[in-house]
């Protein structure tokens, strides 16, 4: 059976989980955070975002104060960005190397009903890079 990381026992795999990680020698409170800093070319921007008081806010940070701020290669680096931060978060994070361990060889979805490319979007034709991303690190355990 499908993984919907958004239940309590595996929710340690959403960005939006108050997991801190250091993540080129900076530390944030989340892995969403962590991402949407990492968008941005701008260093005080960067702060801003890090220092946001939600995930959301950051995200609402990086997506319009700082848009223009976006790096424009953005687009080829995130997955590689975001797998990056995902394994800072497994390093750092016992709770999170067990809820993987527990996972098995189930496959890991991002419930996500909007996000067609992190999730699976509203009919399940999202790409889920996210959860792809977390199977993928899994496989090397």
């Amino acid at each position: 059976m499908p993984i919907r990381f958004y239940t309590p026992e595996f929710y340690v795999f959403n960005n939006f989980s108050a997991h801190a990680i250091e993540f080129r020698g900076k530390l944030y409170p989340t892995s969403e955070h962590a991402y949407q800093a990492a968008k941005c070319t701008d260093p005080a921007g960067q702060e801003e975002i890090r220092n946001a008081r939600s995930p959301i806010e950051a995200k609402l940070l990086a997506n319009e104060t700082y848009e223009a701020a976006k790096d424009p290669d953005w687009g080829r680096k995130k997955v590689a960005v975001l797998e990056e931060i995902l394994r800072a978060k497994l390093a750092q994070h016992p709770e999170a190397q067990e809820a993987l361990r527990k996972s098995g060889h189930e496959e890991i979805i991002e419930d996500s009903p909007t996000d067609y490319f992190w999730g699976e979007g509203a009919d399940g034709s999202g790409q889920n890079m996210l959860g792809k991303l977390w199977m993928r690190i899994r496989g090397e355990m």
